[in-house]
């Protein structure tokens, strides 16, 4: 689920990066306001290469396949540091896979980022309706790891579906992307089921791993 090059006109393209750079400064900032911000770099180093790799999970959906984003599990486990963890991994991904391209890194950036940051909050949750026992977690993993991706999933949509450059097909090509999106939601299940059993797990290990206030 990432944007190529030559689908989207200049002005969104260098809005995406706008963007990008700004929500990077904003989340750097605050992780230095975090005690010991150097604590989280294993955890997002460790991420970071699991965001990489991810694409590269296949998970057919006839008539097409789609791969794992896990950008909901990024943003439920390492907060602000997810952002930055998603843009370096986006970067490799569009260097090394042409998963991408560098062109639209911004607003793919934005597209998945943002949403990992609004799984973040809705797994802080946990700390205003007082949730501490495990399948309360896991209900919330479950709803930050689906909503990261289906988030992600909309902004693509949208962002396809509106513009689409001149000389296509239109009626095709809005069905295809429309047939693209929907092929998601499937992964958006699993990633939510992925992201419940991995903090049921963290919390039962070592629940100082989970991103504190």
């Amino acid at each position: 689920m990432h944007i190529p090059d030559g689908i989207l006109p200049a002005p969104i393209v260098l809005t995406g990066y706008a963007g990008t750079g700004l929500v990077t400064w904003y989340s750097l900032r605050r992780i230095n306001r975090q005690e010991n911000p150097q604590a989280g770099v294993p955890k997002a180093s460790l991420l970071t290469a699991a965001f990489f790799v991810a694409s590269w999970i296949h998970i057919p959906v006839p008539p097409t396949s789609v791969h794992l984003i896990l950008n909901g599990l990024l943003g439920t486990l390492l907060g602000y540091f997810a952002f930055p963890a998603i843009l370096i991994g986006l970067l490799f991904q569009a260097i090394l896979f042409q998963h991408g391209g560098l062109s639209t890194l911004g607003v793919n950036a934005l597209m998945m980022g943002l949403p990992a940051i609004a799984a973040h909050y809705i797994f802080q949750l946990r700390y205003r309706f007082k949730i501490t026992q495990v399948n309360g977690l896991a209900i919330l993993g479950f709803f930050s790891g689906a909503m990261g991706l289906g988030l992600a999933v909309l902004i693509f949509f949208s962002l396809l579906i509106t513009n689409l450059p001149a000389g296509l097909d239109v009626r095709t090509e809005q069905a295809a992307i429309t047939g693209l999106a929907l092929a998601h939601l499937p992964v958006v299940i699993l990633e939510g089921f992925f992201t419940a059993l991995l903090v049921s797990f963290i919390y039962r290990v070592k629940p100082e791993l989970l991103p504190q206030r």
